[in-house]
Order: C-alpha cells, then sequence, then structure tokens
C-alpha cells in the first residue's frame, strides 16, 4: 500500500510539474494571465496533494490516530470538558446559594441595634 501511494505521489507531483510550467509559460503572455493565474493555483494544490500521499496517516491526521491509540481521541477529551462545565455551574450555583444564607445572617446580626458608645452616637443624632 506504501508503494503505491508514493507511485501516485510521484505521478501527481510530474503532473504537477507540467501544469506549473504551463501556468508559467501562459502568465508570462499578457493576454492569457487570466488562465496563468488559476493554473497556478490548482499546481500550487496538487504540489499539496501529492506530498500529502509520500507522509504517513500519523502525520497527516495526528488527532485521528491519537484517538485510535487512547480510545477516547478528541471527541472523548471535548465530553469531558463539557461535563467540567456543567459541574462548575452547579458549583457556582450552589455557592451562590450559601452566600445568599450568609448575606442573611450577616444582614440579620447588622440590624440588631449597636450597643457600642459609637452606635449609640449614632442613633443620637
Amino acid at each position: 500500500m506504501r508503494m503505491l501511494r508514493a507511485a501516485g505521489g510521484s505521478l501527481l507531483l510530474i503532473l504537477t510539474g507540467i501544469v506549473g510550467l504551463l501556468g508559467v509559460i501562459l502568465s508570462i503572455t499578457i493576454i492569457l494571465l487570466p488562465l496563468g493565474i488559476p493554473l497556478l493555483w490548482l499546481a500550487k494544490k496538487l504540489f499539496r496533494t501529492s506530498m500529502a500521499l509520500f507522509l504517513p496517516r500519523a502525520v497527516r491526521h495526528p488527532a485521528e490516530e491519537l484517538g485510535k491509540k487512547t480510545g477516547l481521541g478528541a471527541t472523548g477529551t471535548a465530553d469531558s470538558v463539557d461535563s467540567m462545565g456543567e459541574s462548575v455551574k452547579r458549583i457556582r450555583k450552589r455557592a451562590g446559594k450559601l452566600s445568599g444564607k450568609a448575606g442573611d445572617q450577616l444582614a440579620h446580626k447588622v440590624g440588631r441595634k449597636d450597643r457600642s458608645i459609637l452606635g449609640r452616637l449614632k442613633r443620637a443624632v
């Protein structure tokens, strides 16, 4: 399989060279410039594809290969992050309720008359 992909990549690389050379020749003439530029873009894409055929799958798709090795991959990681986000929301909600109770208790205590000297002066004024 590896030899077949290398042979395909080699043929595609040769085709890329021909298309690129044709694009350069057409781009030299002003009249055929609109045909030369798209051929150069096509040669660039073909070159990228031919080089990808030479690379092993683990280099082309590292996240998918990691997923195959670990069993979870990127999707499992995303699911775990989402579940952590939900638990953080629950903790925040509980903390808000607790802080609300503490705030009510504090307001109740502060609402009592201040029996210190400063408190008496404030009430007198």
